[in-house]
């Protein structure tokens, strides 16, 4: 169906030409301003008492602006503002926000006080193609925008110096609208910069700045000469808009602009918007046009962090501007700019990777890579999972991958995923070592967690839990909590949703042009005592949105069990090209109409965070069936756990981790199936299975005192298992020591002495790709005879030609282990051989045969740069 909704103006909109332009901002009473510089800081999203300050101004009208304080400022009745003007409570309330927004800005955190002196200079810059900060600023689709926002909240909470990069999207991501038969529709509403809590950056004179970037000129395009420079490049212009989060700032860039072509000005209307091409000069801008930024603002990162491979152009600008300013060469700003990278990958199937076609970076490189002197060729191979394959595309994770040094996945299990994924990028490389490392994902507890929860944890935990959420110590006083008043609290939290879901469904009735009856019955749906599960996500097929309704009369029995009723509310958006996606959305709308389940069954339209923050807190079982390994984290379970809500998930991404036997349920026991309708069939029916005998009469079992005594058990034993460490502050601690503070160092030490270590890398680089074929293990003794002792000495000795390669430019391993039936070394270990006669190239090592059975081992030769082991494509000998 022909999307019915248009982002255009209306028809009767009042048009006339060159219309003056004019800015206008709320006016506020004095004793009032400071609400100013409070909703400018998104420190209010995530502080319950700055939170509860806006609400107090106009509860309607806040809910009204969705949330969003300078509407609700710009829009509040100048009676209104008076009677707040004269009120000493609310007055009082204002200027206790005030000096605690001051005093997290001021505070010592724990960067400052770990890592100040060792890493003064500091700087972490971090690119995302989303950010999920609020909903009142519409600029994210999923789970990895809300990862990015969940990020850059912790890293102002714990002190990290991060500067990040995004894009200002004039249009965002759609808003859902559902037919009466389930159909999902776009609508794209138009963001407006100067209503939202954000400010576009200016010159020191006042006037707005703006910078460009060159791309060659499309060939349909009329463009003056003020915007095409005498080779044939067309400038794109941006300017720039600033949210403060807590104490650093995300700055997001906007093409829309009058200076630029229609096309170009399109650059910034749709997150995941428009064709191939359209995709690769979003990501030309995000990248390349983030970095002349930061030139431009004279912030100098010593860390570069890129989540997903959408911003990896930045090695490019950043190359370019070191060859420039530095006078590198290629070779040298390369490995340069490797070494202060990160690259996060979410993505478990190429299928989900960014690839464009090798004409498409011709039109948009060959220019570049005249300005810095390399081939075509050479530049495409950087993209390339094999080089001389000149018929791939150009992936933007084999280039991430390829040009930085510090990479990984988003679970333990995604890393395992993503090893094998990329493992033709390190042939000979055992997968457990290919380096791609994990970190499992977390989320932003401040920002998801119930006003009722947050005041039950201060008053029993105590408030350390905001700032320290890692510290299991304080997460172990959950147990203090009285049953009666946690279950209290779950059950408001239930009510709210259950309330929510009744609006909502009569605004998608009323909206559909619903029958008067119809809507009249919405005020009754859904029971607020009832056993509710949540099903909230993308709707992609790997998501399995309809497994449970696989067996409609089995789920209808457990729907309708009058005595213990269960409900569901479900949520999510498909892509809106994903017509697999929408099926099942309309299937869901068109099975929710059954008279059985009408009211047991209830799908909330254009699910985002407004609708998560409900459902999250108020379900009582999360649920999650994605086809394992197709989950790379998931984060969704987290913020429901923080609530006290239970999951209920195949053992996924982060569930994996999580899931201990007693503060949830696992389906299946990580099984992976290559019979897709098998694995459905079975899948489904253990989902049934654990409702109908585990979930559900665990959670009706009531006591005398009519609690559910067991339930408020595995809601404690929940919260205890993963409050502690599925968070953000962990996750940041992870990024700081394994990979933040390694690129910090990299960064100073290639920089030092006139570059000398980024010249002498490069040079070695370049000797071990003359010379690394040459080497030849020559000879290898050792003691073995028929059969070997346990824990008795195995020493071996190696005669090897290094040719043109030092002895301390490589690692000389004995790498032995188990032998299965095919030959092959499992459950390695490793021995580093020890050179024992530089001159004639003999090493010598001893291995403990420590394990019983049919053993084995070979030689290995890495190259080693200051010690370290460096893994580089082909880079590996074995013997």
């Amino acid at each position: 169906m022909k999307n019915i909704f248009s982002h255009g103006e209306p028809e009767n909109m009042y048009k006339v030409n060159n219309p003056k332009s004019y800015i206008v901002m709320p006016k506020l009473p004095q004793k009032l301003e400071k609400l100013i510089d409070i909703a400018y800081n998104f420190w209010w999203t995530w502080t319950t008492d700055a939170l509860e300050l806006f609400r107090r101004i106009d509860r309607d009208l806040w809910e009204e602006v969705y949330h969003n304080p300078i509407k609700l400022l710009g829009s509040v009745s100048e009676q209104k503002l008076k009677v707040l003007e004269s009120d000493p409570s609310f007055i009082a309330h204002l200027e206790d926000v005030y000096k605690e927004l001051q005093k997290y800005l001021t505070a010592n955190t724990w960067f400052y006080r770990e890592f100040s002196k060792s890493h003064p200079k500091c700087c972490i810059a971090y690119f995302s193609m989303e950010y999920g900060l609020s909903e009142c600023v519409p600029m994210y689709s999923g789970g990895l925008g809300i990862l990015a926002g969940d990020h850059l909240k912790s890293a102002s909470d714990m002190g990290l110096p991060m500067v990040s990069i995004g894009l200002c999207y004039r249009y965002g991501y759609f808003k859902q609208h559902l037919t009466d038969d389930g159909w999902q529709q776009e609508e794209y509403v138009e963001n407006h910069f100067f209503r939202m809590p954000m400010k576009r950056l200016k010159e020191e004179n006042g006037s707005i700045l703006k910078l460009f970037i060159e791309i060659p000129k499309n060939n349909n395009s009329h463009l003056n000469d003020e915007k095409t420079s005498k080779d044939g490049l067309e400038k794109i212009f941006f300017e720039v808009w600033e949210i403060k989060i807590g104490r650093n700032s995300l700055y997001l860039l906007n093409t829309d602009l009058a200076e630029n072509s229609a096309e170009n000005r399109n650059i910034t209307h749709h997150l995941y918007g428009g064709d191939r091409e359209m995709r690769l000069k979003q990501e030309i801008v995000l990248g390349m046009g983030g970095v002349k930024l930061l030139q431009s603002l004279k912030i100098t990162p010593t860390v570069w962090h890129m989540n997903e491979g959408h911003s990896a152009f930045v090695v490019f600008e950043r190359i370019k501007a070191l060859m420039k300013n530095n006078g590198l060469s290629f070779k040298e700003a390369k490995e340069f700019v490797a070494s202060s990278s990160i690259f996060t990958t979410h993505t478990p199937v190429p299928a989900g990777i960014d690839v464009f076609s090798v004409d498409l970076i011709n039109k948009y490189f060959n220019h570049y890579c005249k300005d810095v002197g390399i081939k075509i060729d050479d530049f495409l191979s950087l993209g390339r999972e094999n080089p001389e394959d000149k018929n791939s595309g150009f992936s933007m994770a084999v280039l991430a991958l390829k040009t930085t040094s510090f990479a990984n996945g988003v679970s333990k299990l995604h890393g395992v995923v993503s090893r094998n994924m990329w493992r033709n990028l390190y042939p000979n490389l055992p997968s457990n070592e290919i380096p791609i490392d994990h970190i499992t994902n977390g989320i932003h507890a401040n920002t998801w967690i119930s006003y009722e929860f947050a005041t039950l944890f201060d008053r029993y935990i105590g408030p350390a839990w905001k700032d320290e959420p890692e510290n299991q110590t304080i997460w172990s006083r959950v147990k203090e909590i009285p049953d009666a008043e946690l279950w209290r609290s779950h059950e408001r939290r239930r009510e709210r949703l259950v309330s929510f879901s009744r609006k909502r469904l009569k605004e998608q009735l009323l909206r559909r042009g619903a029958t008067r009856a119809e809507i009249e019955r919405s005020d009754e749906v859904l029971d607020p005592e009832a056993l509710t599960i949540g099903f909230a996500r993308r709707f992609a097929e790997y998501k399995r949105g309809t497994l449970l309704f696989r067996n409609l009369d089995r789920l209808k029995k457990i729907l309708s069990n009058k005595e213990k009723p269960v409900q569901l509310i479900i949520a999510g958006k498909a892509h809106p090209l994903d017509n697999i996606g929408k099926d099942i959305i309309k299937y869901i709308i068109q099975l929710a109409k059954d008279p059985d389940l009408r009211d047991k069954v209830v799908f909330i339209e254009d699910y985002d965070m407004n609708v998560a923050h409900y459902m999250v807190q108020g379900c009582d079982v999360w649920l999650n069936l994605p086809r394992r390994p197709l989950e790379a984290s998931g984060t969704s379970g987290m913020k429901a756990a923080v609530n006290g809500v239970l999951n209920v998930s195949i053992l996924d991404g982060w569930w994996c981790e999580a899931y201990n036997g007693e503060n949830g349920w696992a389906v299946g026991g990580g099984e992976e199936y290559t019979d897709l309708g098998l694995q459905d069939e079975i899948e489904s029916r253990i989902v049934y299975d654990l409702l109908e005998k585990e979930v559900v009469p665990i959670f009706y079992s009531r006591g005398i005192d009519g609690l559910p005594r067991a339930w408020i058990k595995k809601m404690k034993d929940s919260m205890l298992a993963i409050c502690p460490i599925f968070n953000m502050n962990r996750l940041m601690e992870d990024y700081t020591r394994k990979f933040y503070l390694p690129a910090d160092i990299n960064y100073n030490n290639f920089i030092a002495n006139n570059w000398e270590m980024t010249k002498n890398f490069s040079k070695w680089i370049e000797n071990l790709q003359s010379n690394w074929d040459k080497i030849k293990v020559l000879e290898v003794k050792d003691n073995i005879k028929e059969t070997v002792i346990l824990n008795e000495k195995i020493e071996v000795e190696a005669k090897i030609s290094l040719e043109k390669i030092f002895s301390k430019e490589v690692s000389v391993q004995l790498y032995w282990g188990y032998l299965d039936s095919k030959n092959r070394i499992t459950e390695p270990q490793i021995v580093e051989m020890q050179v024992v006669d530089e001159r004639n190239g003999v090493y010598r090592g001893v291995i403990i045969s420590d394990r019983v059975g049919h053993c084995g081992y070979v030689i290995r030769i890495l190259p080693k740069f200051n010690n370290k082991i460096i893994y580089r494509p082909n880079f590996i000998k074995w013997y």
